[in-house]
């Protein structure tokens, strides 16, 4: 019987293009430099679908830009600007993903040069710590980037409320924004963001991610803005906001829409909030209150009763002990991940009531859990559904599990 082999050198481009498309981006590269057949093969856009072109802008380079059009690559993460931003804004004029992050460079001056007309295909961009960055490349952000989704600005200490005022006007299809670290933004700006001035700016009403962590100036009030008018946030992040207290929970114990709210070290708030939580509909499927310590046992029982449908909690370094434990357990039968890490008073008795109940547990960890013993442990290694145990630097995965 005649049998015919194939080798790698006559398959179709479009097979050789799907093999590609599975290599890491460094091998996407070498593989362009095999031969001219595999060149061509490996600049298919299939091959480079979604990746993320990582750059030293340093000198010029001609064929940069050109090269990343013919393979479609649409997202750049500057590693190092030596150049003017304008030279990746010219170069890419479909761009859709710019990150900056770290930047430190970067000026309003050399922002303002590079946004200079819309630029309606930028969903994506990220200038977390471009320390010099203030309101002034808000307002050309908000006026020339009317279609985006994702804005990060994280760390940027420059930007005021009249910077959120600037978004609140521009930049209405905005999805998630951080603004971690933003020490100057108060309840002001995030007023800004909710629409309670239409008069000037409508607000960034579609948000869904609005991350505020360590923005020092924030109080209730924040949260009473976000309640009324951010009604679809998903995803809410307010640790290390000191000026939040028991009381603002209320205002975000009714955003049905709300599955994500972490207040780690968030130092205010007491078993009180978690009741004001579990009173409302909230339909919260992650919670982090690791480091809050008016957290006690009490919250665990008011989580069991309204808060039962998490999946993830985080309750590390928190005042709770075995009682809180076996107050909340039977109740929790979607709970995948707990943290309970440093929770002292943690013995193998609740380990044996988190064995016994909580069957679904993929993740849990108990680093600095120090009255457990090498009897909990085994109980919680019987889970059926465990993949990661944390005891401390180093984690304890399905195929170390202790016999």
């Amino acid at each position: 019987m005649f049998e015919m082999e194939t080798h790698i050198s006559g398959l179709f481009p479009e097979i050789l293009a799907m093999i590609f498309s599975y290599l890491d981006v460094r091998d996407k590269g070498r593989v362009a430099q095999v031969c001219a057949a595999w060149r061509d093969a490996s600049y298919h856009k299939s091959v480079w679908r979604g990746v993320e072109a990582k750059l030293h802008l340093r000198r010029a380079n001609p064929s940069l830009f050109p090269s990343l059009h013919t393979r479609g690559i649409k997202k750049v993460q500057i590693l190092s600007l030596r150049r003017s931003l304008s030279y990746v804004i010219q170069g890419m004029p479909n761009i859709e993903s710019l990150n900056l992050c770290g930047c430190f460079n970067l000026t309003d001056n050399g922002l303002g040069h590079a946004f200079v007309q819309d630029i309606p295909s930028l969903r994506i961009l990220n200038l977390s710590l471009c320390k010099p960055i203030t309101d002034s490349s808000l307002g050309r952000i908000a006026q020339y980037l009317k279609n985006l989704e994702v804005l990060e600005l994280g760390g940027l200490s420059n930007i005021t409320n009249t910077g959120l005022l600037l978004i609140a006007w521009g930049l209405h299809k905005l999805k998630s924004l951080n603004l971690r670290s933003c020490r100057h933004v108060s309840d002001v700006g995030i007023g800004h963001l909710a629409g309670m001035t239409r008069s000037a700016a409508e607000g960034c009403l579609f948000l869904e991610q609005l991350t505020l962590q360590d923005c020092q100036k924030l109080t209730d009030l924040s949260l009473k803005h976000v309640s009324k008018g951010l009604a679809n946030l998903k995803v809410l992040n307010l640790s290390f906001c000191g000026g939040i207290s028991d009381s603002g929970m209320i205002h975000l114990s009714n955003m049905t829409h709300l599955w994500s709210l972490n207040l780690r070290s968030c130092d205010n708030i007491s078993d009180t909030g978690i009741m004001h939580l579990a009173m409302g509909s909230l339909q919260l499927s992650g919670l982090d209150v690791s480091f809050c310590d008016k957290i006690g046992d009490q919250s665990l029982a008011y989580i069991a009763q309204g808060l039962y449908q998490l999946k993830s909690l985080s309750l590390c370094s928190c005042h709770i002990s075995d009682d809180g434990i076996n107050r909340m357990v039977r109740q929790m039968h979607e709970l995948k991940t707990l943290n309970i890490g440093q929770c002292v008073r943690i013995t193998d008795k609740g380990l044996e009531l988190i064995a016994d109940h909580l069957t679904q547990l993929t993740g849990i960890d108990l680093y600095g859990c120090t009255k457990i013993t090498k009897r909990g442990l085994e109980r919680i290694t019987q889970l059926p559904c465990l993949k990661v145990l944390n005891l401390g630097l180093w984690q304890m995965t399905e195929s170390e599990k202790v016999r």
